[in-house]
């Protein structure tokens, strides 16, 4: 549609951004507002705990677009701004100013926020999480002075910000509650590689138990202590044990709310007016049996937006992306296309041991994901062959002999 009624967008990270961006692509040029509660432009989160931390990356080229950009589309940025309440009846948003912004169509985008960490000793200095530049800043600002770091948690955030201190010659301890690092994500192979090439440049870690307390002197962390009886002396801890989905504005307006904002295969909620997409939504995926999800990636935020907004311009197709994810953890890319249940059959491709090999994933003999490590060809094959639905026999994926590229190689005329 060429025009239509105002369009707010409660959100500005990545899917926030996206679906405004993309609105204007597809042709609508009527009022369209991003309200974020940072005071930073929409920029990435993913390297804050790579690149931005060693010094690679800067405010300005983690911005997704520069100022001029939301200028030229006549995109509205309100940052600062907390939407502290929805008002469904009358289509509005209320500031936490005040102020009332209409719409004809609300997109949720607000994302989540880091899962506290509620021990004693949970507010002494030194302490720090990671997913916003706030957060970022304060970690680069003290790292230079910091010669012992525990990490709480061994999920995405916690091993690529370990490897990023551990290469800069600080001393990390990884405390993992469970019995392998990234286990809700990736195979047991997958883990024991990456626990392998982290111990190898120095990380320790702790499995099996939690913290029960931060110990300090002069209000600052000087330990952390475990369920096990141990004491990890600790200049800084840095707690990465997941996120909570930003449901509180939807739960208050009413909107069913699950682990997410409760969407359909459009991505609308119960209320014909209100989308939600990226890390708060839960969908139907039929990539997990069609059962309630959330995914907590930038493909996913990118592709939900997309999808809005080609709704709201007159072009509705059902939501259908096939999940991917990466990770950079020092000189190691992990990367999955697909997602997958712990039940279902790994079967191995290459030899770990040469640092570049994926897993194949099969529920019964459907292949359902492939995690891949530094095989990007690999990953890119496995995108088409799940999104596409195409076969792969067991013992071809684990035949180092048979060339997967043949399976995505257009047939000769």
């Amino acid at each position: 549609m060429s025009a239509g009624g105002p369009i707010v967008v409660v959100g500005a990270g990545q899917a926030g951004f996206q679906a405004a961006a993309s609105l204007r692509e597809a042709g609508f040029d009527g009022s369209l507002t991003i309200v974020g509660d940072e005071p930073a432009a929409p920029y990435q989160r993913p390297p804050l705990s790579k690149a931005y931390l060693s010094g690679k990356a800067t405010p300005e080229t983690l911005a997704l677009r520069p100022a001029q950009f939301y200028a030229d589309h006549r995109i509205a940025l309100r940052l600062g701004a907390r939407a502290a309440a929805l008002d469904p009846a009358a289509r509005q948003v209320a500031l936490a100013t005040g102020e009332r912004l209409p719409y004809d169509h609300l997109i949720l985008a607000t994302g989540a926020r880091n899962r506290p960490l509620p021990l004693p000793g949970a507010d002494l200095t030194g302490l720090h999480q990671l997913r916003t530049l706030a957060e970022a800043d304060a970690l680069r600002q003290r790292l230079d002075g910091v010669a012992r770091i525990v990490v709480v948690g061994a999920g995405f955030i916690g091993l690529e910000f370990a490897a990023a201190a551990a290469a800069r010659g600080i001393g990390v301890t990884v405390v993992e509650a469970g019995d392998r690092v990234m286990a809700r994500a990736v195979s047991p192979a997958i883990s024991a590689f990456f626990r392998a090439a982290h111990e190898a440049a120095g990380i320790r870690f702790v499995f099996g138990t939690g913290v029960t307390r931060l110990v300090g002197a002069e209000s600052r962390v000087t330990a952390v202590e475990t369920a096990d009886g141990r004491s990890l002396p600790a200049d800084l801890v840095l707690v990465g044990i997941g996120i909570v989905p930003n449901v509180d504005l939807a739960a208050a307006a009413g909107l069913p709310v699950a682990d997410g904002v409760v969407v359909d295969r459009a991505l609308l909620t119960a209320d014909p007016s209100i989308s939600a997409i990226g890390d708060c939504a839960v969908f139907p995926s039929s990539f997990a049996g069609d059962a309630p999800t959330r995914i907590e990636s930038v493909q996913n935020a990118v592709d939900q937006a997309r999808c809005v907004a080609a709704r709201l311009t007159g072009r509705a197709v059902p939501y259908g992306a096939l999940p991917w994810f990466w990770s950079d953890q020092g000189r190691w890319k992990l990367q999955i296309a697909g997602l997958a249940a712990p039940d279902d059959r790994a079967l191995t491709r290459g030899d770990p041991a040469t640092g570049a090999f994926s897993v194949f994933r099969y529920r019964q003999d459907r292949l359902v994901a492939v995690e891949s490590v530094n095989r990007p060809a690999d990953h890119m094959i496995a995108r088409r062959l799940i999104a596409e639905g195409r076969p792969l026999a067991p013992d071809r994926a684990a035949d180092p002999a048979f060339d997967l590229r043949a399976l995505v190689r257009p047939a000769a005329a």
